[in-house]
């Protein structure tokens, strides 16, 4: 049965209009974005089959041009239109955190930064500057590969924290493995680098590790 004969209340974009978003699961709002199904199946429908195939709307949004365009009714017009979706919903985070924003809710550093790292294949370390006021400066990736206490060295930390006059920095990396419980090594890291900061009087606010489905803050835990 198409799709504009079901009952009004259970076509997504009806749905959607009429209840938001959260209230469509994911391969429902996978439907309005492919818009039409293909013989013999509804939008629906080809959604939950794209669904089952790679396992999840994560898996999906994270495959490769050869992977999504392999999986029945997609191509690369397909591809490249959800990648401009991935990347518009990437960029409106970074604009909650642009300059002159206050920190005031660490929810949002933690949406943030699990766009910005989580799915990265490679662990990156990055810091968020902020002036005395707790506004942002800047979001900047300062190292990549194995972060260990020779990966970060706090001297260049400190001078990219002069260069943009920061007062303040959020500290954060990824953990490729999906696991976000902090090494000893993060800690020592972050006890060198709030030390070696502190000479300059800037202060070091959080360090975020963030895992696949968790982001552990060390603030929270009363470590920095």
């Amino acid at each position: 049965m198409a799709i504009t004969a079901w009952p009004v209340a259970e076509r997504p974009r009806e749905k959607l209009l009429a209840r938001g978003p959260e209230a469509l699961s994911d391969a429902e709002l996978l439907a309005i974005f492919l818009r039409t199904g293909v013989p013999g199946m509804t939008a629906v429908d080809l959604a939950r089959d794209l669904l089952a195939q790679f396992g999840s709307l994560r898996a999906l949004l994270n495959a490769s041009k050869e992977e999504f365009c392999a999986g029945r009714g997609m191509g690369e017009a397909k591809y490249a239109q959800l990648q401009a979706v991935v990347e518009m919903a990437r960029r409106h985070l970074h604009e909650e955190l642009e300059r002159g924003e206050v920190l005031s809710d660490p929810g949002r550093v933690r949406r943030f930064l699990t766009v910005r790292l989580r799915d990265l294949p490679h662990e990156v370390f990055a810091c968020i500057f902020l002036d005395n006021r707790h506004r942002v400066i800047r979001f900047e990736e300062l190292f990549r590969g194995t972060i260990d206490g020779a990966a970060v060295p706090p001297r260049e930390v400190v001078k990219a924290a002069l260069a943009h006059n920061a007062a303040a920095v959020i500290l954060a990396h990824n953990h490729p493995s999906g696991i976000a419980e902090p090494s000893r090594s993060d800690r020592n890291i972050t006890d060198r680098l709030r030390d070696a900061l502190g000479l300059v009087d800037i202060r070091v606010l959080d360090h975020f590790v963030v895992g696949d489905g968790e982001v552990v803050s060390f603030a929270e835990r009363g470590w920095v």
